[in-house]
C-alpha cells in the first residue's frame, strides 16, 4: 500500500513540473500550473482513499476467514495473518472495521487465564468442556472458577480445558495468542498421553445441543481409553413438561439468587421485594427441545416462593422468555426497579452486549427505556411500553461459573461419576 502511495507521489511531483515548465513564458501559464496541481492533488487523495479502503477490506477478510465453526490446517496461520494486518492499520481505519472490537475491545489480561492445555497428563483426566468465551476476564473468573474448583478436589486427576465454539477459540488465539483445544483436539491430547480413565465434566446448563455434540465426539474415541464417563450438566436432567423439576434445579436457583442478593447489598430477597426490585436472569435459550428448561427454571422460583424472581432468554424459541414477556410480568406483578444478572455459566458476549450494554436491542436498554423491541422469530418490533428509567435499572455482569456454590455442584456431579 505504502509503495503504491510513492508512486503516485512522485507521479503528482512530475505532472507538477511538466505542467510548470510547459507554462514558462506563456500566457495563462500560472493557472494550467495550478490546475494540474490540483489535479494532482485529487489524484495523491483519491490513491490514498482506495489504498486504505483496500487495507481494511483485507483484514474484515481475514477476520471473517477466522469466524467459522471449524477447526483447519490454515487456522493458526489465518488467525496470524488477521492480527497482524490489523496491527498494520492505522487508528482511523481500525474504526472503520465492520467490528472495531474484535481485535480492540479490552476484556482483560489474557494471561491471567490457564488454557489448561499441558501435556504430561498422567492416566487419570478431568476434561472440563465449556462453550467458551473471548472476554478473558470472564473466562479466568468464571470458567476458570469451575475448573480450579474441579482441580482441588480431584488432586489425583488432571484438569484440562476444552472449548466447543471453534469461532471464539479463533477469537482468542488471533486477538491474544492464547491456544485453547478444541473437544476433538483435547480428546487427541488425552489419547497421545496415554490417558487410561477420562471423566468429562460439561460446564453446559442442560443437556442441550452442545452437550449432544460432546456425547457424538467421546463416543467416537471412548474405545481408546480403559474408562470413559461424560457427568451431567449443572442443572442435570431436562424432564418431560414444565413441573419436572429436580434437585439440581433447587439448588442453582438457591444459589443463584442468594448471590444476586448478596451482591445488591440486600438483606434479604424479601427486603428487595419490599422496595419494588425484581431479580431477573437472562438465559441464552436455544431451538433444542432442553429449552423447557427455562420455564422449568421459572416453575422452581414460583416453588420456591421467589415471587420478585424473573427468568427470560435472549435466543432459541423465546415465546413467553423474550423480553417484551419477562418486562410485562415484572411489571404486571408491581415491580418498579430491576437488577438484571445474566443465567449463563460465563459472563462473555451475550452478558456484556445482549443484557448490559446501553445501545438499543439489549435488555438493560429495554428496561430503561421501553418502546418497541425485536424478538426473534417475530414479523414485527414489539411494543413493550414506558422504561423504568436508568435509575431504577441495574446490571450485575457475573457468571455463575465464579458462585462458590454453583463450583461444588459440579464437584459434586463430576464425584457422581468418579467414585
Amino acid at each position: 500500500m505504502k509503495k503504491r502511495f510513492l508512486a503516485v507521489s512522485m507521479a503528482v511531483v512530475v505532472v507538477l513540473g511538466m505542467a510548470l515548465a510547459t507554462g514558462c513564458g506563456q500566457s495563462g501559464a500560472p493557472e494550467a500550473a495550478a490546475s494540474a496541481a490540483n489535479e494532482a492533488v485529487s489524484a495523491v487523495e483519491e490513491a490514498g482513499a482506495a489504498a486504505e479502503d483496500a487495507a481494511v477490506a483485507e483484514v474484515n477478510g481475514l477476520i471473517e476467514k477466522i469466524q467459522v465453526q471449524e477447526w483447519t490446517e490454515t487456522t493458526e496461520a489465518d488467525c496470524a495473518a488477521a492480527k497482524a494486518a490489523y496491527d498494520a492499520l492505522s487508528d482511523e481505519q481500525k474504526e472503520m472495521l465492520d467490528d472495531p472490537d474484535y481485535f480492540g475491545l479490552d476484556t482483560g489480561d489474557a494471561s491471567a487465564d490457564d488454557p489448561l492445555n499441558q501435556d504430561e497428563i498422567g492416566e487419570n483426566e478431568l476434561l472440563v468442556v465449556s462453550f467458551g468465551t473471548s472476554f478473558n476476564d470472564s473466562r479466568a473468573t468464571d470458567i476458570g472458577g469451575v475448573e480450579k474448583a474441579l482441580a482441588e478436589a480431584y488432586p489425583d486427576w488432571s484438569v484440562r480445558r476444552a472449548f466447543t465454539a471453534q469461532i471464539i477459540i479463533n477469537h482468542v488465539l488471533a486477538r491474544d495468542g492464547e491456544s485453547i483445544d478444541n473437544v476433538d483436539q483435547a480428546l487427541q491430547r488425552a489419547i497421545d498421553n496415554g490417558v487410561k480413565n477420562l471423566v468429562i465434566q460439561p460446564t453446559h446448563l442442560m443437556h442441550g445441543a452442545e452437550y449432544d455434540e460432546l456425547a457424538a465426539a467421546v463416543a467416537g474415541v471412548e474405545d481408546q481409553f480403559e474408562s470413559v464417563k461424560i457427568a451431567e450438566p449443572l442443572l442435570g436432567t431436562v424432564g418431560a413438561d414444565v413441573s419436572e423439576i429436580n434437585a439440581d434445579k433447587e439448588a442453582a436457583a438457591k444459589a443463584m439468587v442468594a448471590e444476586a442478593v448478596s451482591v445488591a447489598g440486600a438483606d434479604s430477597l424479601e427486603a428487595l421485594a419490599d422496595e419494588g426490585t425484581a431479580i431477573v436472569f437472562m438465559g441464552h435459550g436455544t431451538s433444542h427441545e432442553a429449552n423447557i428448561t427455562y420455564d422449568q427454571m421459572k416453575s422452581q422460583m414460583a416453588e420456591l416462593g421467589y415471587a420478585n424472581v424473573f427468568v427470560g432468554t435472549v435466543e432459541g424459541n423465546p415465546a413467553d422468555t423474550a423480553f417484551p414477556e419477562v418486562k410485562k410480568a415484572v411489571e404486571e406483578a408491581g415491580y418498579t426497579k430491576v437488577i438484571l444478572r445474566p443465567m449463563m455459566v460465563v459472563a462473555g458476549d451475550h452478558a456484556n452486549n445482549d443484557m448490559a450494554s446501553d445501545e438499543e436491542g439489549s435488555w438493560y436498554y429495554g428496561f430503561v427505556n421501553g418502546g418497541e423491541f425485536e424478538v426473534e422469530g417475530a414479523d414485527a418490533p414489539v411494543d413493550t411500553g414506558a422504561g423504568f428509567g436508568a435509575d431504577n435499572v441495574t446490571c450485575q455482569i457475573e457468571g455463575l461459573g465464579r458462585i462458590a456454590d454453583i463450583e461444588q455442584m459440579y464437584v459434586e456431579h463430576t464425584g457422581a461419576v468418579i467414585e
